[in-house]
């Protein structure tokens, strides 16, 4: 009789054999290979995330509640670990700030009304702000970008002072991409950083001029957004830092104070075009008294993990925002928003990945841990991400990467992954490669000049240093989307939906995902930017 002797895989390999851990990591690849997208229940999720039942998934509302529990309860069933200490919650403070549009901007003899000619609201907790008899000053576009060897500030104090800017940047104005990067809308065009440039510089008021190429919509999206309520994120001081006033005025407008200057708006436009463009003091003053209803709240962000086995302290981020517009009451009664597509279909990508790699990371631990967040208040001004991205959770110093998905493709997979940005950091290296094994090509935002990649949750991370991916499908391969359903009632779920879009990016997903949990490589920011300087920050 031959005994048949059975050697450890340890032992083997003392023996110099290495045929055992080539049967497991074949064991590990043909596991990974059989993983798929459960369809059925990414049909589930959907259909219960976006249900009348959720209310619209509003935050601060009893949507937000079923909302973070579902999705909590999910992470839990599948394995993954309470990402906040041992919570699985992440509190987010909020102030509902309602602006009083019984107001009047007066600048020189002129006066507007509020909506139809200006808008006007505040992040500081704060029930009034005035402007009285304020210095109006025209800079431009606003814009202090030493990689591009452009300050519109310089040489100028405005400090206390309201000051006038135009929207988008100068790439866009001269379509020159030797000048920023021509069409393709920067950061420094972005109406938040007008703001956010303007209260670095002691500004007490900043007045956007609207034009609708530049703004890529039209005075309608600027009124609406404007002077309803708004929530903003309350920090130790109530927001003391931030800009006391954050405007817009029509272009007519503008026409009007600078042709009571004796100025021509078309000439001031066409001088902010200048690398010698200096400062403009403008002879009026401007008067606001802005009153806003203030309500202080909390909501929350959702936090899970799969935690890393010998690097658990460096960490891949996955996220997607769960929360929408909620329910509005109208004449014709209340009207909720479920938001299938946005972001419905997001939150519920997040949850398969978590079930997908949490059975990768069963068969072979990975090495760096996996944080899964959902946010709140995207659709208000990215507040849960702005939270998270102070680090309170996690450092953004240990965040290697972070993989974002807002909108995805519910319809037929397609032979092509959309990219936004261009040559911003190593991100887009691992995105080629993932689609390329799909045998996908990469497809350059067909819409640049909007700037996307500064309008969803990633980019509060990557203003912290952190190289970022959007994941964004709206209206890519449903032209009737956007016109039709995006922020509107119709954003509905469909069980006819495919899904097929939905699987084949989740499958890149993961693998991105896999490849940076398993590697000890920290992707770069390729373009010289402020988000390059905060990574070599975190780096010294």
């Amino acid at each position: 009789m031959k005994i048949k002797i059975i050697l450890p895989c340890a032992l083997l390999a003392l023996l110099g054999f290495t045929a055992c851990s080539q049967k497991t990591d074949q064991t590990v690849e043909q596991a990974e290979s059989r993983i798929n997208v459960d369809l059925n229940k990414l049909h589930q999720d959907i259909k219960v995330l976006a249900s009348d039942e959720f209310e619209g998934r509003g935050p601060l509302t009893a949507g937000e509640k079923l909302t973070i529990e579902y999705l909590a309860k999910q992470y839990q069933t599948i394995g993954l670990v309470p990402g906040n200490k041992n919570s699985f919650y992440q509190a987010v403070p909020m102030a509902k700030v309602t602006p009083d549009q019984n107001m009047q901007l007066v600048i020189g003899q002129h006066k507007f009304k509020a909506g139809q000619d200006f808008t006007a609201r505040t992040q500081q907790v704060d029930g009034s702000v005035t402007l009285d008899n304020t210095e109006l000053v025209y800079v431009g576009y606003g814009i202090n970008a030493p990689e591009y060897q452009w300050n519109d500030y310089a040489n100028v104090d405005v400090k206390g002072k309201a000051v006038v800017v135009l929207v988008n940047d100068p790439g866009f104005a001269t379509q020159n991409d030797a000048l920023f990067t021509g069409n393709a809308m920067t950061y420094y065009g972005r109406w938040t950083y007008k703001y956010e440039e303007a209260a670095r510089q002691g500004a007490k008021a900043v007045f956007i001029v609207h034009q609708t190429a530049p703004a890529a919509y039209p005075w309608s999206v600027v009124e609406s957004s404007n002077t309803g309520s708004k929530y903003t994120l309350v920090d130790s001081e109530n927001n003391i830092s931030k800009l006391p006033i954050m405007g817009w005025i029509q272009h007519a407008v503008a026409e009007t104070i600078f042709t009571d200057a004796g100025l021509s708006f078309d000439e001031m436009q066409h001088y902010a075009l200048s690398p010698d463009f200096k400062a403009v003091s403008l002879p009026q003053s401007a008067n606001l008294t802005l009153n806003s209803a203030i309500k202080n709240a909390e909501s929350n962000n959702v936090v899970a993990m799969i935690e890393g086995e010998s690097r658990a302290d460096e960490y891949i981020v996955i996220s997607a925002h769960w929360d929408h517009f909620g329910t509005k009451q109208t004449a014709n009664g209340p009207k909720i928003y479920n938001g299938a597509i946005d972001n419905a279909t997001g939150s519920a990508a997040t949850v398969e990945l978590a079930r997908i790699l949490m059975q990768q990371h069963k068969i072979k631990p990975f090495q760096r841990s996996i944080l899964f967040v959902n946010f709140t208040a995207e659709e208000t001004g990215m507040i849960g991400s702005e939270l998270f991205a102070l680090g309170s959770v996690v450092a953004t110093k240990n965040m290697v990467a972070m993989l974002n998905i807002d909108g995805m493709n519910a319809l037929d997979a397609v032979d092509y992954i959309l990219q936004y940005g261009k040559g911003l950091s190593e991100m887009e290296d691992y995105l080629a490669d993932a689609s390329k094994k799909q045998q996908r090509k990469v497809k350059m935002d067909p819409r640049p000049q909007n700037g996307l990649f500064f309008r969803s949750d990633h980019f509060s991370l990557a203003k912290q240093g952190v190289p970022s991916l959007l994941f964004m499908s709206l209206g890519d391969t449903d032209p009737d989307y956007i016109a039709h359903r995006y922020h509107k009632e119709e954003d509905d779920y469909s069980p006819l939906w495919s899904l097929g879009g939905m699987e084949q990016d989740i499958k890149l997903i993961a693998d991105i995902a896999s490849t940076l949990a398993n590697s000890e490589h920290w992707p770069q920011w390729k373009a010289e930017s402020d988000f390059k300087n905060r990574r070599l920050q975190d780096k010294q």
